[in-house]
């Protein structure tokens, strides 16, 4: 969850977690140790993020500003690049009932009517959360309090009601650090536990058709706090409480990057039965190593069957919560940026995408672990062309901190300098007929480790 201007102050002091393994591999594909997953490199005529998206089945949104709507330049970046939004500030509390039952909707009705007439989908943000609060909800004692949670709850949703695709229902309900522990909030603090399922309950009964989400920082990879919201999760779906969703902001920056685990992060919550999305996309930085970091997180949740889409946090760099970061897909001046560029080829658009190859040539790869002893494990790398011949492939392969390679068969390997990132290359094997597939395999000593490694998508040649 991220703030105006006004308050940046607060949005600064977001404690940050340590810095975290990120494998940064070009466009590296990130697979679960269990299962088969595909990163393909195939062209689309799609040539905007929306539409290229839409293409994967999924949407791509941005954070909306109503006082933007009305210059041409960001309307029209916004109308031609995306198929989703999402209010940055206007649906919350202290903006639409800033005195209690007294609702206020001017400024998020313009953002919802703007995305209707565009077809766009929208997502809801945020019902209850402990910041950007009016001060008369923390002065209100238990009984009066939970009534005017699920009121509020109540109110704006029926407002909304068959216009919003998904609610951000509670959002960033649990402490930053080790403890996995709950945030003090009035709510926490006057009616425990259980308001967080409540507000579920209270915003299924509100709206039966809205997809229902809970939303957090810092949870992006497996960490105290993510791990406590999955418990919660998994609670939650056992005893059949509505949760639809979860979502995941992905603020990033150089002390807290991507983390090795995003994708296999997001694929256990998406294996607990419900869809996970990206919210609120940010990463700080510029140039080639801010794309690829870019690339990485859309590839991740491309390979998540139930990752339904991506929203980024703005639009312009110069309006974004931490413009000094230059964290977004455009510039000041609404030009495309790298970062774009290897979204838009991430996601198969027109910018890019055909394996690296060019020509229409294009290859798959699928990963899978097929012999395990007690200190080591053989993974096997499926290469398969696309619609065309191609006469040669490559493909990475990044090790785990711990892992070492003993062994490697049908292919040339190369190494980089740490000796982690293994590039493959045919040993024989590089000429394929349009749909044939080949393999190559190695062994890794896992040194305690038994994740699989992270696979690059294929270049064609």
């Amino acid at each position: 969850m991220v703030i105006d201007a006004c308050h940046e102050e607060r949005a600064d002091q977001r404690p940050r977690l340590p810095v975290r393994r990120a494998f940064t591999l070009g466009v590296a594909g990130l697979l679960t140790a269990a299962g088969v997953l595909t990163l393909a490199g195939t062209a689309s005529a799609a040539s905007t993020l929306g539409g290229a998206a839409a293409a994967k089945g999924r949407y791509f949104g941005a954070a909306v500003a109503a006082n933007h709507l009305g210059e041409g330049q960001y309307a029209a970046t916004l109308d031609t690049e995306f198929n989703a939004v999402t209010p940055e500030n206007e649906m919350k509390w202290e903006s639409v009932e800033s005195s209690r039952n007294s609702f206020n909707f001017g400024a998020a009705d313009q953002i919802v009517s703007h995305a209707q007439g565009k077809s766009m989908k929208i997502r809801g943000h945020t019902l209850v959360w402990h910041s950007q609060l009016p001060g008369w909800v923390g002065g209100l004692g238990a009984t009066d309090l939970r009534s005017a949670m699920n009121n509020h709850i109540t109110k704006v949703m029926q407002h909304y009601q068959g216009k919003i695709y998904a609610w951000d229902v509670v959002n960033e309900a649990f402490q930053d650090g080790g403890s996995g522990a709950r945030r003090s909030s009035p709510f926490q603090d006057k009616l425990g536990d259980g308001f967080i399922e409540e507000a579920f309950r209270t915003a299924r009964a509100a709206d039966p058709n809205a997809k229902l989400c809970y939303n957090d920082y810092n949870t992006d990879g497996q960490n105290a706090k993510s791990n406590a919201v999955y418990a919660m999760v998994k609670d939650f779906k056992a005893r059949g409480v509505p949760i639809d969703c979860v979502g995941f902001q992905s603020h990033f920056n150089s002390q807290s990057p991507v983390p090795g685990d995003y994708q296999q992060n997001l694929q256990r919550f998406a294996d607990l039965g419900v869809d996970v999305q990206i919210t609120e996309l940010d990463i700080e930085g510029s140039g080639s190593a801010q794309a690829d970091s870019y690339r990485r997180v859309t590839q991740a949740c491309l390979a998540v069957s139930r990752c339904t889409g991506i929203t980024v946090w703005g639009i312009p760099d110069k309006y974004s919560w931490r413009a000094s970061g230059t964290p977004l897909l455009f510039d000041d001046n609404y030009g495309k940026k790298p970062a774009y560029d290897a979204v838009l080829a991430a996601l198969g658009g027109s910018g890019g995408g055909d394996g690296g190859g060019g020509g229409g040539r294009s290859c798959t790869v699928s990963y899978a672990e097929t012999q395990r002893w007690g200190d080591r494990f053989n993974g096997q790398v499926t290469v398969r062309a696309g619609s065309s011949a191609i006469s040669g492939w490559t493909v990475t392969v990044t090790l785990r901190s711990a892992q070492t390679v003993s062994a490697t068969w049908n292919g040339s390997p190369s190494w980089d300098s740490s000796g982690k990132v293994m590039t493959m290359k045919p040993n024989g094997n590089g000429n394929l007929g349009a749909g044939a597939s080949t393999s190559f395999g190695f062994t890794v000593m896992a040194n305690g480790d038994w994740s699989a490694p992270t696979i690059g998508s294929c270049t064609a040649s």
